[in-house]
Parts: C-alpha cells; sequence; structure tokens
C-alpha cells in the first residue's frame, strides 16, 4: 500500500502526466520514456521519485483516487434517509459520470476501468481500497430493492449485471462513437446514459420475483 504523503510539486506534475498517459493506454503500453518526454523530465526523476514503473502506477492510482474523492465522497454522495430506488439512481449517475466525464477529478475512475479491462499487480490493492467498499455498497442498495429475503448470490449476479452495463460504454467507447458518429461523449449523452441503466436497471430489478417495487 502507497503510504500517504505530501507530493512534492515537480512530482505532482509527472503523477498528473502519468496519469493520463496510463489511462488513454493501459499499464502496459505506457513507457517511461513516454513519460518523461512529456513530463519534460529525465529519468532520474522518476526512480527519484517514485522507483520504477510499477510504483509510479500506484502512486497515480493514489493521488488520482485523492482527487476523486474531493468531488465524489466514497458514499458516492448517497443519503441514507433517501428510498432505495433514490439510492441506486444516485450510484449509478455518480458512477457514470466518473467514468465517462473528461476532467483530472473523474480521471480514478477511467483508470479504474483500465484496471478492469487490463488487470495488473496493482488489481489487489484497488480491490481492497476501492472496487471492494464500492461493491458492497452498491449489493446493500440492491439487496435493499430487492428485499432482504433476496439470496446472496442473486443480489451479486444483479450488482455485477448494473456495474456490467455502466463499464460498457466506457470499455466500448470506440464502437459506441463510431456507430453514432461521434468523438466524445457529451454532457447530455453522459446524462442520457445514466437514466437509461438507471431505468433499465429498476425495471429488471422491480421485475425479479415478478413484483412491483
Amino acid at each position: 500500500m502507497i503510504s500517504e504523503k505530501k507530493v512534492k510539486p515537480k512530482a505532482e506534475s509527472i503523477l498528473e502526466t502519468a496519469g493520463e498517459i496510463f489511462a488513454e493506454q493501459g499499464f502496459r503500453r505506457t513507457t517511461v520514456r513516454e513519460i518523461c518526454k512529456r513530463s519534460r523530465v529525465n529519468l532520474a526523476a522518476i526512480n527519484y521519485y517514485f522507483g520504477d514503473k510499477e510504483q509510479l502506477y500506484l502512486a497515480c492510482l493514489k493521488y488520482y483516487q485523492s482527487i476523486a474523492a474531493q468531488k465524489v465522497p466514497l458514499n458516492f454522495g448517497i443519503n441514507t434517509n433517501d428510498s432505495p430506488k433514490e439510492k441506486l439512481s444516485t450510484f449509478i449517475h455518480t458512477f457514470i459520470f466518473r467514468l465517462l466525464e473528461e476532467g483530472r477529478q473523474t480521471l480514478f475512475g477511467k483508470l479504474l476501468a483500465r484496471e478492469f479491462f487490463e488487470p495488473t499487480g496493482a488489481l489487489d490493492v484497488l480491490i481492497e481500497e476501492s472496487i471492494k467498499p464500492s461493491f458492497i455498497l452498491l449489493s446493500s442498495i440492491v439487496r435493499e430493492v430487492l428485499g432482504n429475503n433476496c439470496a446472496s448470490p442473486e443480489v451479486e449476479l444483479c450488482t455485477m449485471s448494473i456495474l456490467g452495463q455502466c463499464l460498457y460504454f466506457r470499455n466500448a467507447q470506440p464502437i459506441i462513437f463510431r456507430m453514432r458518429n461521434k468523438d466524445a461523449y457529451s454532457e447530455e449523452d453522459i446524462k442520457e446514459i445514466a437514466e437509461h441503466i438507471i431505468n433499465f436497471s429498476l425495471q429488471a430489478l422491480g421485475n425479479y420475483f415478478k413484483k412491483e417495487i
């Protein structure tokens, strides 16, 4: 686990550039040479601040996780007093914007999506610190929607199905953009996608036991 410490200005600049490249290309296709070139630093700076590519990648994940938390809290902004449907709507809306919206505060979602698609040695750290807590949160909401009598395996599969819908719109971007003649998601596109997944998921969960939510 990367220890929390204050990041120096040059190191922060390297993290910002490296995070963008890792999100664009993935860990394996990203080279330290390219990071150095775009950061305008030499290899010695990478070695001095981070040690190697793997440690730099972990530091990027930690850095952008902290930035994401400034915009969206770990509980995805969910109000405990909301209804199960409202909680699910908030979770999906927040998660989709974290995955698809452009900007520094959403780059952690893109790094996570890359890690889902092309796992690295950092996956175990991410599972414990980010993925597992988010999955547990969404599972608890799904259980509220379905009812406490729903078996755990069914709750787990329903939770995975919702996440799968969200991740598709991130991982299949090249296909979606070509089919829709776009080169990026607009804010309206993201809202449309979020509302579609919310409505689709609520309808599916409502029909899971042939009962109305």
